[in-house]
């Protein structure tokens, strides 16, 4: 078994539709992939109908973390639980009017894009800051995510709805499911999420952490390792495949299938 945890298509922010990713995936040689869509089960039918490969319904949830933001992969869980569902939805909601506030706000600080611009970008996906990012890079503003424009904090930021990340855990496993801390040393990162955080998640229920990262080096990626075994807590490897948005393969870096094979296990104990 190869196995990607973590993949995004056109329905979140990825550039692959989710019907494509499965040939993809298999081109890559892989036998399991994760879809994890931000915030969205939307690309699971299409994605497993085209699919000859295992493919995990997953979702990557947006939260709250102390004072940043981080996320928050779930796997197994039942997309048509219905407390699930609703906060999603609302989370999507949200990013929309988010984005929509956001493409004010660069104009107010002189960037020339339009929503309608932001849209075109996403083709009918949820509206996120990566469309925003390439609105604004098409008038020559290359770097988007900074203070000056729309990093978490930066000038043309709007706040949005995010659940506690406590409680995405556990709404995740009343949906059946397991949860895996996404990238939380990522270099692009503004601050890491700390031993003192990962102990207390680990505490809340978290099944895992995501140590192999396309964003955390050989170093980062060994202590993570570290302190999940210490918490009893699973280390995964993904590549958080984005298309053409990121410059990483599907399969880049990869999840032992023992590890698979314990958090589906996990699943099943909270099912």
């Amino acid at each position: 078994m190869t196995i990607d945890l973590h993949a995004h298509s056109t329905a979140s922010d990825g550039t692959t539709p989710p019907a494509e990713l499965p040939r993809l995936a298999a081109e890559a040689g892989l036998t399991v992939l994760a879809l994890t869509d931000h915030d969205t089960f939307a690309g699971l039918a299409a994605a497993t109908a085209a699919s000859d490969i295992e493919i995990v319904p997953g979702v990557e949830i947006s939260c709250r973390l102390d004072d940043a933001e981080v996320h928050l992969l779930g796997y197994f869980a039942d997309p048509g639980y219905a407390p699930l569902a609703a906060e999603l939805e609302l989370i999507r909601t949200d990013r929309t009017r988010r984005a929509v506030r956001m493409v004010e706000r660069c104009r107010e600080l002189g960037a020339p894009i339009t929503l309608a611009q932001v849209e075109a970008i996403a083709a009918g996906a949820p509206l996120g800051r990566p469309h925003i990012a390439a609105a604004l890079a098409a008038v020559g503003i290359a770097d988007a995510f900074t203070p000056d424009w729309i990093v978490d904090g930066g000038r043309a930021d709007v706040p949005k709805h995010v659940l506690s990340t406590v409680d995405a855990i556990g709404l995740v496993r009343t949906a059946g499911g397991v949860t895996v801390l996404a990238h939380p040393r990522s270099v692009k990162r503004r601050a890491e999420v700390s031993d003192a955080q990962l102990t207390a998640l680990a505490s809340a229920g978290l099944t895992g952490l995501e140590a192999d990262h396309p964003e955390q080096g050989p170093e980062v990626r060994a202590r993570l390792r570290e302190v999940a075994a210490g918490l009893g807590l699973l280390a995964t490897g993904s590549s958080d495949f984005h298309g053409d948005r990121k410059p990483v393969r599907l399969g880049e870096l990869t999840t032992s299938p023992d590890v698979f094979e314990a958090l589906r296990e996990a699943a099943v104990s909270v099912s």
